[in-house]
């Protein structure tokens, strides 16, 4: 995906669910809209020149996702969430 692409915001359901899995520093099960899947630790939301991401932390190396690149996340404590656009 291209990262001069608009950003398009999140649900907020979808965002809170996130910042949930933030502060317990869950691993969640990732899809990204290329299609990519990965495991990795929530760490942190934070928003750089009006785009979220989400922080993460994959075999010890820190990396930031943008919010609107993810189609779905997963954990047992939250059951699989497919990732929708803000209204």
């Amino acid at each position: 995906m291209l990262t001069n692409e608009a950003y398009k915001p999140i649900n907020c359901d979808d965002y809170d669910s996130l910042e949930l899995a933030c502060q317990k520093h869950w691993t969640l099960a990732l899809t990204l809209k290329t299609g990519e899947q990965l495991k990795a630790k929530a760490k942190d939301i934070l928003s750089r020149k009006n785009v979220e991401y989400l922080t993460v932390e994959i075999a010890g190396e820190s990396s930031d996702l943008r919010l609107d690149h993810i189609a779905s996340f997963s954990h047992p404590d939250l059951g699989t969430v497919t990732v929708s656009e803000s209204d």
